[in-house]
């Protein structure tokens, strides 16, 4: 008992896969804003067919979070939308992590719930996965953020590469949060004002005793309660997977078409899940294939979860579910479901392959663009390291 409580607040488990998982969903954001851009205004603009009265009238009852409800102005539209795709940017990238995952919350949020009735199932995931990774140290590798610390350590101690931009974006933010605040605008419930003050606060208080005192009690106290909060949130994000695929398989064994392995069938004959009419009626003629893959989407729905602690035959399930979103971007025509489901999978990848891929990717980085200087004398990288054996890898 006393080695696992250590390890949990000593440790933040899974850092590769809270990588992945943080760049997967900031990258899938990212290129449905970037594709619906001429649509922005129809989808959740002042030009939709759900209006900004009618959506104040829903969010009134159901108090979702949402800063477009502040004003009907265009102009107002127009920054949230440019917000989120930046924020999105930096998130992917790793800049300034902490602050660009509360920032991408609040643009998903207040989007999605602007119009609710927009999205294809994906939206969900994205919508939850954006609240889940704020609490989450998804910057500890391949991002910005760990470029600029061994920066930092190589130029004499921590806080001398980058040191301005953090206080002032948490000063920027905290003058946003202060103003909205005091106009009683921030929406949603009340605790969802007092987790933004809390991590705001958080934020500041950590740089400042990073400044002060890296070495201190105070210091490693802070470390072992973002430990923990990482690894609570961690082991949501599992949970939240696995709910899913359970809830998901679970109710189509209830169905009728997918009992007698015909449901396949059907949305392949629907023009609006036909984008390549000639690869669907191939697949729709089969009635064998129809069969073997509608069971086996039941098969590993349902079975997933129970596998999580035999790692080769999870690992297989994981391959299957995802040439299974592959298969549904590609015949169904929903990329950004399967992109976010992709995304989500990927907290259960194994870490010996996310480090062996971190280093393919960052040989081939080095090939097309070679750098001076390399390494650091004496400095492991990331991808060096020796990989804990958890739960999810």
């Amino acid at each position: 008992m006393a080695a696992a409580i250590q390890r949990v607040t000593a440790t933040a488990l899974g850092p590769y896969q809270t990588a992945v998982v943080r760049m997967g969903f900031a990258f899938t954001w990212l290129v449905f804003l970037l594709w619906e851009f001429p649509q922005r205004h129809e989808l959740y603009g002042p030009d939709g067919p759900w209006g900004w009265d009618m959506a104040r009238q829903l969010i009134g009852d159901n108090h979702s979070f949402t800063v477009l409800m502040w004003s009907d102005s265009g102009l107002l539209f127009e920054a949230v939308y440019a917000i989120a795709v930046l924020s999105s940017v930096l998130l992917m990238l790793g800049w300034h992590t902490r602050a660009m995952s509360a920032v991408f919350m609040v643009g998903v949020l207040s989007l999605q719930n602007r119009s609710i009735f927009m999205g294809d199932g994906g939206d969900n995931v994205i919508h939850l996965m954006a609240i889940y990774l704020v609490f989450t140290r998804c910057g500890q590798v391949w991002s910005l953020d760990t470029r600029r610390a061994r920066k930092a350590v190589a130029q004499g101690g921590p806080g001398r590469v980058g040191a301005a931009a953090g206080p002032v974006l948490w000063l920027l933010l905290g003058a946003v949060l202060l103003v909205s605040s005091r106009l009683e605008r921030v929406g949603g419930e009340w605790w969802v004002t007092l987790i933004l003050w809390a991590l705001w606060l958080a934020q500041g208080a950590w740089w400042l005793v990073n400044l002060k005192a890296p070495r201190s009690e105070v210091r490693s106290l802070l470390d072992v309660l973002a430990n923990i909060l990482h690894n609570t949130a961690l082991a949501v994000i599992m949970a939240e997977v696995c709910l899913i695929y359970a809830t998901a398989g679970w109710y189509k064994i209830q169905g009728s078409r997918w009992q007698d392995g015909s449901a396949l069938y059907y949305p392949l004959k629907l023009d609006y899940f036909t984008p390549w009419p000639a690869l669907s009626d191939i697949l729709a003629g089969s009635g064998l294939m129809v069969m073997v893959v509608t069971y086996a989407t039941v098969v590993v729905q349902v079975a997933f979860p129970f596998t999580l602690f035999n790692r080769k035959v999870k690992n297989v399930l994981l391959v299957a579910m995802m040439l299974e979103h592959a298969g549904i971007a590609v015949l169904l025509g929903l990329p950004f479901f399967s992109l976010a489901m992709i995304a989500a999978d990927a907290v259960f990848l194994p870490t010996a392959f996310l480090v062996w891929l971190g280093g393919r990717a960052a040989l081939g980085r080095d090939r097309l663009l070679p750098r001076g200087g390399g390494r650091v004398p004496g400095q492991r990288g990331a991808s060096d390291e020796q990989p804990a054996r958890t739960l999810v890898g």
